[in-house]
């Protein structure tokens, strides 16, 4: 994509052209990390996980994700009517 020439504005404010918005999917009220290197300003899409949610993308709990879409592709998996049938698949395994 070309060079874009925008305007420093109030308060360092600055507004990314609609082109540069659209190529990598921003919208209003994205986030963007911004860093310094070698003399530019680099502007990077980021998206931020509530430190509540932070458990599910750790390696582990993503590898097991992995897991169980496996087993639901190759049919790995166990159905039940109800909960009573559950718990007497589980005892069975005792």
């Amino acid at each position: 994509m070309d060079s874009k020439l925008i305007t420093l504005k109030k308060n360092g404010q600055i507004t990314l052209p609609i082109k540069i918005r659209e190529a990598v999917s921003l919208t209003e009220n994205d986030q963007l990390a911004i860093t310094i290197k070698d003399g530019q300003i680099i502007l990077q899409p980021v998206i931020t996980i509530p430190k509540d949610q932070a458990w599910f993308w750790t390696k582990e709990w993503q590898e097991e994700e992995l897991e169980a879409e496996h087993d639901i592709k190759t049919g790995n998996i166990k159905t039940f009517r109800n909960a009573e049938e559950l718990i007497a698949d589980l005892r069975s395994e005792e």
